[in-house]
């Protein structure tokens, strides 16, 4: 029975994974084609656009995705009502918002993009009033489980990317507008075809008897989240934030470069996110406690260890990595190491923090929220004016150490698991380590010279994690002969 369950769960998380590996495949086509005609000041303005729509959402939002995906599987529930009543109060929110941009388009757009054109303003409110839509509808895919969909839908999303990119770059030559343009229209696409997806499901199935959810129910559980929300926000760009205001565009465009090359991780954390959250959730509402304790404890091994293999493995071929980009972009190379601890730690705390959402307790990812952003502004104010992007990429990951740190902690109270954490330590430290003296020496010449030890404390984490690396070939070569016996 363990072992079927297993293989679901692997099957389950390939259907997602492999949209996201062909995504990241066509990442390394996209990036270069960008960096390549556009200067780094006009790719800095491009992380402007993505800030500004990503705060927009979050206040519109109201959390009530989060309330979408605790409900869900509750018994009972009509799922089409839950989607029409989750989507009521932002639907509204984003238009209101939306005329406000709309009436300081000329203030906001300048203060973000240094320029402002109607066209600019539009694709801000089109984007970030479509991207409402798309979190829930996309949330209904996830909840369902349905991976080869939400795989095929990226694919389908980031291929039309490529192509408006190819045409708009004819267009609009070197001009931050050609991302805006590429991002919009195919998230405009792919939202038109699920809300007609939608419709047509709800449309086919029968109504019954359900329990009822108010909205009070709804934003009681999901407001107390914005906070959470903004502040995640406030991690994730604030230090793109302090590099324009104590830098400049270009170095903001060199900096996102560099967080473009972190694709791999940022890809397997989307996945991840993705795949765990429904997965978590179902668990807890419908295991025994003890067994999925077990679980989430298995699981996390696993997870720690592939994360930081694949940091070490990033950071030993930067050098390599950052050969696609331009001329112009090559500083991304001492910004990376330090850059990877983001992820990581984001896909590692969507396990342990998974009992603060069970319980129901958001008021402890805000307190550890605080103290992260609180850290994260005292170390940009300190590191970006004098080491720029260098800066800003270890102030994120002392931030972020921070906050997995404070939200473990507070989760375990919530909902003890138990997890052994003395050999992800031991790795972290070593990761850690081998990060600053990657950065230290990390110009284009000297990263062939950090390859080395790089490889030494690969070969150490893997030793220190040795009976996990057992149990993970033990696995795999149990699906291969049970392919192989078909």
């Amino acid at each position: 029975m363990k072992k079927n369950k297993e293989s679901g769960l692997l099957k389950s998380f390939i259907e997602y994974f492999y949209g996201n590996f062909v995504v990241l495949l066509l990442g390394f086509i996209s990036l270069p084609l960008i960096t390549r005609v556009m200067t780094t000041d006009e790719y800095g303005r491009t992380a402007m656009f993505t800030s500004a729509v990503t705060i927009i959402y979050i206040f519109a939002i109201l959390g009530l995705d989060q309330a979408y995906i605790r409900f869900f599987y509750k018994e009972g529930v009509d799922r089409g009502e839950l989607m029409a009543k989750c989507l009521r109060y932002p639907f509204l929110l984003i238009l209101l918002l939306s005329a406000v941009y709309a009436v300081f388009s000329p203030l906001f757009n300048q203060f973000l993009f240094g320029r402002s054109a109607v066209d600019i303003t539009l694709l801000v409110i089109v984007y970030t009033v479509t991207s409402v839509f798309e979190r829930f509808l996309f949330l209904g895919i996830r909840m369902e489980q349905n991976g080869k969909l939400y795989s095929n839908l990226n694919i389908f999303s980031k291929v039309f990317y490529i192509v408006l990119i190819l045409v708009f770059v004819r267009i609009l030559g070197n001009d931050f507008r050609v991302v805006l343009y590429g991002l919009t229209i195919p998230l405009v696409t792919v939202t038109v075809f699920l809300g007609i997806r939608f419709l047509i499901i709800q449309r086919k199935e029968k109504r019954s008897q359900a329990e009822t959810l108010s909205a009070k129910e709804l934003l009681t559980y999901g407001v107390p989240f914005v906070p959470m929300l903004l502040m995640e926000w406030l991690l994730s760009s604030m230090d793109r934030w302090s590099i324009k205001i104590f830098n400049d565009f270009s170095e903001t465009g060199i900096y996102s470069a560099a967080m473009q090359i972190m694709s791999v991780l940022l890809t397997l954390k989307a996945t991840y996110v993705a795949f765990w959250a429904p997965i978590a959730m179902k668990k807890y509402e419908n295991d025994p406690e003890q067994e999925n304790k077990a679980f989430f404890r298995d699981v996390f091994e696993k997870v720690q260890f592939l994360c930081l293999s694949a940091a070490f493995g990033i950071t030993i071929l930067r050098g390599i990595i950052v050969l696609i980009l331009g001329e112009g972009y090559r500083d991304a190379v001492r910004i990376l190491p330090f850059l990877t601890l983001m992820p990581i730690l984001s896909i590692l705390f969507e396990m342990t923090g998974q009992g603060i959402k069970f319980k129901g307790r958001i008021i402890y990812f805000n307190y550890a929220s605080f103290a992260a952003i609180l850290c994260n502004l005292i170390g940009n104010t300190l590191l970006v004016p004098r080491y720029r992007g260098v800066g800003a990429a270890l102030a994120t990951a002392i931030t972020y150490v921070i906050y997995f740190a404070i939200a473990t902690y507070f989760s375990e109270k919530c909902y003890p698991v138990r997890y052994d954490f003395k050999r992800f330590l031991v790795s972290l430290v070593l990761y850690g380590g081998y990060a600053a003296y990657a950065t230290v020496v990390g110009s284009v010449k000297g990263v062939w010279h950090t390859a080395l030890p790089g490889v030494l404390l690969l070969l150490i984490h893997i030793g220190i994690n040795f009976q996990t690396v057992k149990s993970l070939l033990e696995y795999l070569f149990g699906l291969l002969r049970k392919e192989g016996a078909k």
